[in-house]
């Protein structure tokens, strides 16, 4: 296990849909322990292979304030989002410096394949359903601020360029 380096934006493989994953295999479940130790390093709540250079569709997150509660999830997807809102003040280790409100669906539920190749349906609520949320776009080549209208997504970008300048 081991944290590893979160790529920068505007890398491409941050705007690359990530490839499923066919079987959960002892690598990947050796990568989901890395990312894991790299979302807990930042600290975060969540993780998306590409975020870390991995063009794979796997996931962690752990929303948990006790932390330890790590949910691994291969090829994750959402079956179904409440129609209830709820904002939160995201951010990304691939643009460190910069956050934005973003409103997403206050519950999902979301299929995937855990660590033992089981297939899962589990509901998220709250600010798990946020990270969940976040992950997906990540495995599909989104960055959170492309939920931003364009005013507010370029405002953001030149504040991550002035911070990457002064750091």
């Amino acid at each position: 296990m081991s944290v590893r380096r979160c790529i920068p934006w505007p890398d491409k493989r941050l705007r690359t849909p990530a490839a499923p994953v066919e079987a959960i295999t002892d690598e990947i479940r050796a990568l989901w322990d890395d990312m894991i130790d790299t979302m807990e390093a930042m600290p975060g709540v969540g993780l998306a292979a590409p975020q870390i250079g991995v063009g794979l569709r796997l996931a962690v997150v752990d929303a948990s304030e006790t932390r330890g509660q790590a949910v691994r999830m291969a090829n994750p997807r959402v079956l179904h989002a409440s129609v209830q809102p709820r904002s939160y003040d995201e951010a990304s280790p691939n643009l460190p410096g910069v956050s934005a409100v973003i409103e997403r669906p206050r519950a999902v539920t979301v299929a995937y394949l855990d660590e033992t190749g089981t297939a899962v349906e589990k509901d998220f609520v709250g600010l798990w359903a946020t990270s969940v949320q976040h992950q997906i776009d990540h495995l599909d080549g989104r960055m959170y601020f492309d939920r931003l209208g364009k005013v507010k997504r370029d405002m953001l970008l030149r504040r991550a360029k002035k911070a990457a300048r002064l750091a």
